[in-house]
């Protein structure tokens, strides 16, 4: 009989316990603004669940949750695919696998407030490259801080950009793992490039999309800095995502009762989203 050996946990264990401590006292900050109002001076008064109430019979916060749900929608829809077929077309031999590898992983490595800087400048509709080429050239009506349509399309633009290198690098490890027997058997059997895909390389590459997906998920559900910066949540709310109405309301308007329940909530969905997304794509793994 075989054993299994779990000292490896050992090796990881000082990281988890690291991990663990740093979202433990933020988190019970949290939790006890949630549960309490304060005037200021330290001075903490009992409210119970009352701002999570008032959260949850919000419009303002279904508005902002709808606008966060369809934005990550959005590029989950268009990243995903994208990806696979840029992995799909990327050499699996040769002088270009570095060149490609490296050129998709760039746009990854520019921090986040950069991206957003740089699509603003990039964007604006007089001396904005893009801006000029779409007003001046094409003769595109486009003005981001002041067409919403214009401003949706430019950061969800921006995010297949910045952030569709992950799925590619993914995708592509996943489609190099495969052993070339399974390709020999193929073309003996006559099978088409769509057959190869559908029975062979999608099935293969199932648990690198998993990751990619909730990555893209969880990171797209929590994004802040890049739509601020190049919109700052408008024209008018427009684009003002579950993330930037949550800083304006604890920043903004320094209600720390209402913007920790908020925060507890919007945690909650996401760890319930990924859950679903998790369950849904492994659930043939467990039969």
């Amino acid at each position: 009989m075989k054993t299994q050996n779990n000292k490896g946990w050992f090796f990881v264990l000082p990281v988890l316990l690291l991990v663990a401590f740093n979202a433990l006292i933020p988190m019970m900050t949290v939790v006890n603004y949630s549960v309490q109002e304060t005037f200021g001076n330290n001075l903490f008064f009992w409210q119970g669940l009352d701002w999570f109430e008032q959260i949850l019979r919000s419009e303002r916060f279904h508005a902002a949750l709808g606008r966060q749900f369809l934005f990550t929608g959005s590029i989950l829809a268009i990243e995903v695919p994208l990806g696979i077929a840029i992995a799909l077309a990327m050499p699996r031999s040769g002088f270009w696998v570095p060149v490609c590898l490296v050129t998709m992983a760039l746009p990854m490595l520019i921090p986040w407030n950069v991206v957003g800087a740089m699509w603003n400048i990039f964007t604006l509709p007089d001396i904005g490259l893009l801006g000029y080429f779409l007003n001046h050239v094409l003769q595109i009506p486009y003005d981001m801080t002041q067409n919403p349509v214009a401003a949706w399309a430019t950061i969800i633009v921006m995010d297949v950009w910045h952030w569709t290198s992950l799925v590619v690098l993914l995708a592509y490890a996943g489609l190099v793992s495969i052993p070339d027997a399974y390709y020999q058997a193929a073309k003996i059997d006559g099978a088409s490039n769509w057959a190869v895909f559908r029975f062979i390389q999608l099935p293969k590459m199932k648990n690198v999309l998993t990751i990619a997906i909730l990555l893209r998920f969880m990171d797209s559900f929590n994004i802040y800095t890049e739509p601020f910066v190049l919109t700052g949540g408008g024209p008018g709310n427009s684009t003002t995502l579950l993330s930037i109405d949550l800083v304006k309301i604890a920043l903004g308007q320094f209600d720390l009762g209402p913007a920790a329940a908020m925060s507890l909530i919007y945690f909650a969905i996401t760890l319930l989203v990924s859950w679903l997304f998790y369950t849904l794509m492994t659930k043939d793994d467990a039969n």
